[in-house]
């Protein structure tokens, strides 16, 4: 696969270029000539897809073809897949910098989503997974072919995955079959696979700490229509991409589509955990960054009393102000990324980058369209899009709660409140 040029065509040997960008080494705050060829080659694609293409996405509920096809023809969506596989085997910190600049580009979660799922989804089926998994399924995700869903939240568990009820049971035939309900599945309705967690076995009653997620199991399961009903969820906004209800109805999941070890599946997925909660916080900063350049654009046009009203500090000092914690969100999140692509514990950067990119992000919707008055409030100016976007992030995919609770009980030490 070849890589694209910093116009957004192919190719280059674009391979050297993702080689370069990863290969790093120690921490380097001095431009990146490679990162910079990223970010021109994204830039270029997300150029071609205006506010009124994104508009009309949200609105008619449509998944973005044209831009995903797009982005998988240049080889960004295959950008984080091992290279033995067709893709570029860069790091979050590459991935990171596709997805903040497909959201700073008017895209915001409707574009990056419909991509990040294919490009880093799959983590635990690279790093556990077995051969036939990785030969059937990471080079289609390179090229943009495949689409992944992850099936892991319940309607009565939520936050509480040791309390999934969904299960797969024995066949008698080495393979499984699944019955249970999933809910906020993204990609659903466009997705060929699932990743799925799901209860093989049960733990022993009284069970606490790390034992009580024993006998979950994780599955890239078929979403077969024969046994899977997929509803979608009304919801506030990125409407671009579905997030659903999908129940499961006696699935049968050959015994080879388990990832990993069985009876270990939320171990395998607290590797994806990290890597998530990093290129959320990247889409955070674009959101962001995108609502805040309007806010600035709009603030130095708008003329009332006689001059913008960008002189005034009352616009002025709130947009300063979000423009300085956007900035301190994402070098958080480049810290966490570069902290993860070395092989560094990162828990406490991922989730302080999730935390500060959500609030930075909202900060900034918010404060745009209070600039914009009135109009803000319009569909015209596109910031209430980037507003009810943005605050998906401080929900999605760990609550701002849950990211402060990790803070206070593994990094500060003080006693789990639940």
């Amino acid at each position: 696969m070849s890589p694209p040029t910093a116009d957004g065509n192919r190719p280059v040997p674009l391979r050297r270029l993702w080689r370069n960008a990863c290969d790093t080494g120690d921490v380097d705050f001095r431009p990146n000539d490679d990162h910079a060829a990223i970010i021109e080659g994204v830039d270029r694609v997300c150029s071609d897809f205006d506010d009124e293409y994104w508009t009309r996405c949200d609105t008619e509920h449509t998944f973005p073809w044209e831009f995903y096809e797009e982005m998988a023809a240049g080889g960004w969506v295959g950008i984080c897949i091992p290279e033995e596989f067709g893709g570029g085997s860069c790091g979050i910190t590459e991935g990171s910098l596709v997805l903040n600049r497909v959201a700073a580009s008017g895209a915001g979660m409707n574009g990056s989503t419909a991509l990040h799922l294919t490009m880093f989804g799959l983590n635990p089926v690279v790093k556990f997974g077995n051969d036939e998994l990785k030969s059937t399924y990471l080079p289609r995700a390179a090229t943009g072919d495949l689409h992944v869903a992850f099936g892991v939240t319940e309607p009565d568990a939520g936050t509480d995955t040791s309390r999934i009820s969904t299960r797969a049971v024995d066949d008698g035939m080495g393979g499984f079959v699944v019955s249970g309900r999933k809910i906020w599945t993204s990609k659903a309705l466009e997705s060929e696979v699932v990743l799925l967690l799901a209860r093989t076995d049960d733990v022993p009653e009284g069970a606490t700490g790390s034992a009580r997620f024993g006998g979950l199991s994780l599955f890239l399961a078929e979403l077969d229509p024969k046994y899977v009903d997929i509803r979608p969820i009304p919801k506030l906004g990125r409407n671009a991409v579905a997030s659903c209800e999908v129940a499961y109805d006696e699935l049968p999941v050959e015994g080879w589509r388990l990832v990993g070890e069985r009876g270990r599946g939320f171990q395998h997925i607290l590797h994806g955990l990290n890597p998530e909660r990093i290129l959320l916080a990247a889409m955070s900063c674009g959101i962001g960054e995108v609502a805040l350049q309007r806010a600035v654009n709009y603030a130095g046009e708008r003329v009332v009393f006689d001059r913008p009203i960008g002189a005034n500090q009352a616009i002025s000092h709130p947009l300063a102000d979000a423009h300085i914690y956007l900035r301190s969100a994402y070098l958080t999140m480049m810290e966490a990324a570069w902290r993860y692509d070395n092989g560094l514990e990162c828990g406490e950067h991922a989730n302080s980058a999730k935390y500060l990119a959500a609030d930075a992000a909202f900060t900034a919707a918010d404060r745009a369209v209070q600039t914009h008055g009135g109009l803000g409030y319009a569909t015209e100016y596109q910031v209430e899009r980037f507003w009810r976007e943005a605050r998906l992030q401080r929900l999605a995919p760990v609550s701002q709660e849950m990211s402060l609770n990790f803070i206070a009980q593994t990094v500060l030490g003080l006693p789990r409140s639940y």
